[in-house]
């Protein structure tokens, strides 16, 4: 398994996301999304998997301030990658396989 969770410090799920990998002795790379974001190829691999809608946190500030309600989604994309504040996290990845938010059922397949 190679997994990567991109969580913020915030984030009351991306704190339980790496006990859970920790409790299991899951080895995982951990990357501060709201420091260092998704690169496009990432970003493109998850959305892929989850699609573009369960990426987008609608309850943060930046969403209301860059009006990512009434932009075209070309917009919404690009400033989903300017703006990693506006990623739901955490984002867990194995490889291709990806999921959105704390969701232990999906990872124990993983293995």
């Amino acid at each position: 398994m190679n997994i990567q969770i991109f969580g913020s410090s915030k984030s009351f799920d991306s704190k339980k996301a790496e006990r859970w990998f920790k409790e299991r002795r899951i080895p995982y790379q951990y990357i501060d999304t709201p420091k260092k974001g998704l690169s496009p190829r990432e970003y493109e691999s998850v959305r892929r998997k989850v699609g573009f809608k369960a990426l987008v946190n609608k309850d943060c500030k930046a969403y209301e301030r860059l009006f990512m309600a009434y932009i075209t989604p070309n917009v919404q994309e690009q400033n989903l990658l300017d703006y990693p504040e506006l990623f739901v996290t955490p984002i867990v990845r194995n490889g291709k396989d990806a999921t959105v938010g704390f969701c232990p059922e999906i990872w124990e397949t993983w293995k």
